[in-house]
């Protein structure tokens, strides 16, 4: 399972997760403001920590369990900009399982304001083959709200 052995408690992937993003230079447009595909890269950070918190790395996944995680599709609102210097926070929630896929709510908040929401189908492949394998174990571990039991 490529468990982190120091992992004081077992965190589920069914638990909200929220991840610190603060806004620099290198995020902003021209028009001092985040650029829109940059995005992409704070959701994806949040969903790299979320698993990372779970006591999984990704590059063990990789090497020992011949697993990828791939986002297969995704849908974005953009709300309001967020600004240089911004602390945000995003916030992941698993919100569905398929045999081979899953997919999480994200949103970005800068304080209690919702700036971006997102829903991302995250696909789990062989990493030799790039085809479709069912959910690793870890995934499975807790009820998700609405979900019929397993």
């Amino acid at each position: 399972m490529n468990q982190d052995p120091d992992a004081a408690t077992e965190p589920s992937p069914a638990a909200p997760f929220s991840y610190p993003i603060r806004i620099y230079w290198e995020d902003t447009d021209a028009g001092g403001v985040v650029y829109h595909a940059q995005y992409l890269c704070f959701l994806e950070r949040a969903r790299t920590e979320w698993v990372r918190a779970l006591g999984i790395h990704q590059q063990s996944l990789r090497d020992s369990d011949d697993l990828v995680l791939a986002v297969r599709d995704m849908n974005i609102e953009f709300l309001k900009p967020a600004r240089l210097d911004d602390l945000l926070q995003v916030t992941v929630v698993l919100t569905e399982r398929r045999s081979a896929s899953f997919t999480v709510a994200q949103e970005l908040f800068r304080d209690d304001e919702c700036l971006l929401r997102a829903q991302m189908r995250i696909a789990c492949l062989r990493a030799s083959t790039f085809k479709p394998r069912p959910l690793p174990k870890w995934m499975l571990a807790d009820p998700i709200p609405g979900e019929s039991p397993r």
